[in-house]
């Protein structure tokens, strides 16, 4: 049997359910030849036969544990037609292009002015499968002709961007480069410039990637504000699935889940409720305070322990110190030094499966099965980057810690026995095994995904360094986008102190219209600073009195009337009046 079929037919999202069926060390159901069905893989990501035996007996533990038996099954749910196209595209900031009254219209179109030619084409995909799923149901849409937006670029330019940049030879499969947009680098290999991926196994044969030096140095998670962190992540968005469309991989995504979760303790609480609390501890906190304690205890004692992450604790006894944790751990009475290393090591794995939603989260654990399909290590890795800045904050700082400390782990390897494959296989069931969730699968697509899940972590693990570096491509869009914003409000100012001068002139024009009127037809300017109106225009007449209305008081009155005729009977009248 082929297991990439096995994992194509898969769906990308897959909860194993029970191994008893097809344990590591027996023969496949229907085998004649008494192999295991990994044993007649000959993938190059495939893993050796001790590394899937310890796969299934970690598998086994877990189910053995009953820690996953008695909670509630959840069926996930991949987004209908059409409503995965708007959540992405809102998810993009790109909601304006389906919905004419959302609140980011301007800034949109400051994104999409930034996009490249695969970016593009990501978008106007999506906005055309929207527009046509409209027109199915029949609704009223106001969904824009995409072509009205993108102005396509001319290829030959596209290429000669991008192939100067792109060498060959031995060094191109190593050398990651973060000034072209992934995807467009996809494209450039679909036409024609492939480049052939050794086949490696060994911990020590993968590839030695590195990024292209730059002057300017790289760019990492936490060193951008959280708003340039924002376009950031709506790029990434678009290029990661540009990536995956240039390579012809369909990736479909589920539905947030809806699950009870507990509102406090310490394990089967959410990333989110744990750092809340943490937080009110100690100020700041990234890491949940019990995993980072776990991990420092093993470090300090148990780094050289042989299969420290292998060897399951017992049971019960693991069952009766997470209960004590629950009580003791934020009182600071927790005895640490009576905790065995392997007991702490099941700990360790026991929360990460009982989070109630997925480290990897729900929305991107599809994209991240996904990411073998694509036909290069190179494009993997890629891929991966991406989806590590897209995950939440919480999600990403937490796996960051795990994966630091696995390397650890590998790096005691003469003593510890735990060797980057080891590590993988035991703990890809532990990240891709969620508590709660059940999905029926084939024997087939069980060894497939095993496999599959097994090198994803071990991708993860061996190039860390590489996936919390934000492209520069990406933070030149940010750059882009950025001025665009700025040149807006560069306008919207100007326009504004236009139509203030315009104003102005328009008073001053006025005032001097009536101050001519004024002069020819016999009227004075009375001046009252005390009142609103500091000066008003009176006409005068023998009819006028101090008491009028329209005059300000008294004394200005009389002034202005001896001012214009000193010698006037009336102005004596007037003021005997």
């Amino acid at each position: 049997w082929d297991w990439r079929a096995a994992a194509n037919s898969s769906g990308g999202l897959v909860y194993f359910t029970s191994v008893s069926r097809c344990k590591a060390a027996g023969a496949a159901p229907g085998s004649s030849s008494g192999k295991t069905p990994y044993q007649r893989c000959s993938s190059q990501d495939s893993l050796d036969e001790q590394a899937m035996v310890d796969y299934f007996k970690e598998v086994e533990i877990i189910q053995r544990s009953g820690d996953a038996e008695t909670q509630e099954e959840v069926q996930l749910k991949v987004a209908d037609e059409g409503e995965q196209e708007e959540a992405w595209l809102m998810e993009a900031g790109l909601a304006t292009l389906f919905d004419e009254s959302a609140s980011d219209g301007e800034d949109s179109i400051a994104l999409l002015s930034t996009l490249t030619r695969t970016q593009a084409a990501a978008v106007e995909r999506r906005v055309e499968t929207l527009k046509q799923t409209l027109r199915k149901r029949n609704k009223p849409y106001s969904v824009p002709d995409v072509r009205e937006i993108f102005k396509p670029a001319s290829q030959s330019k596209v290429r000669a961007h991008i192939r100067p940049r792109i060498r060959g030879g031995a060094d191109a499969e190593t050398d990651i480069n973060l000034e072209v947009s992934f995807s467009e680098q996809a494209l450039t290999y679909k036409e024609g410039l492939k480049v052939t991926q050794p086949q490696n196994e060994a911990d020590d044969r993968l590839p030695d990637f590195r990024v292209s030096q730059d002057k300017t140095g790289q760019t990492r998670v936490g060193d951008l504000s959280a708003e340039d962190m924002k376009k950031v992540r709506r790029l990434v968005l678009i290029e990661m699935s540009a990536l995956f469309d240039t390579c012809g991989i369909e990736v479909k995504a589920h539905k947030a889940l809806k699950v009870r979760v507990r509102e406090s303790g310490l394990f089967g609480v959410s990333l989110s409720t744990l750092l809340e609390q943490d937080q009110r501890r100690i100020p700041g906190t990234k890491v949940p305070l019990i995993l980072q304690h776990l991990m420092s205890h093993i470090e300090e004692q148990g780094l050289d322990t042989e299969g420290v992450l292998r060897i399951p604790g017992a049971a019960t006894r693991v069952k009766a110190v997470c209960h004590e944790l629950e009580h003791k751990f934020y009182e600071g009475v927790f005895p640490w030094q009576s905790l065995k290393q392997h007991d702490a090591a099941s700990l360790l794995k026991l929360f990460i499966r009982e989070l109630p939603y997925p480290l990897l989260t729900v929305e991107y654990f599809s994209a991240f099965t996904s990411v073998l399909k694509l036909p290069t290590k190179k494009q993997q890795l890629q891929a991966l980057n991406l989806l590590v800045l897209l995950l939440p904050e919480p999600n990403r700082d937490t796996l960051k810690a795990l994966l630091e400390f696995f390397q650890r782990v590998t790096d005691h390897k003469d003593r510890n026995k735990m060797t980057l494959n080891n590590v993988a296989v035991v703990m890809a069931p532990n990240i891709f095994m969620c508590k709660g969730f059940r999905s029926k699968i084939s024997e087939q697509q069980e060894f497939a995904m095993a496999t599959g899940t097994a090198n994803i972590v071990r991708l993860l693990v061996r190039y860390q360094n590489l996936l919390w570096t934000i492209p520069k491509f990406v933070l030149n869009q940010v750059r882009k986008h950025n001025m665009e914003n700025q040149r807006k409000m560069h306008r919207d100012r100007a326009v504004k102190k236009l139509l203030k001068k315009m104003a102005y002139d328009r008073e001053r024009a006025s005032d001097k219209q009536e101050k001519n009127t004024e002069a020819e037809g016999g009227f004075i300017r009375v001046q009252a600073p005390q009142f609103s109106k500091v000066s008003m225009a009176v006409q005068l007449t023998e009819d006028l009195k101090a008491s009028d209305e329209r005059c300000l008081d008294e004394e200005t009155y009389i002034t202005a009337l001896l001012e214009l005729n000193p010698s006037a009977e009336w102005v004596i009248k007037s003021v005997q009046h």
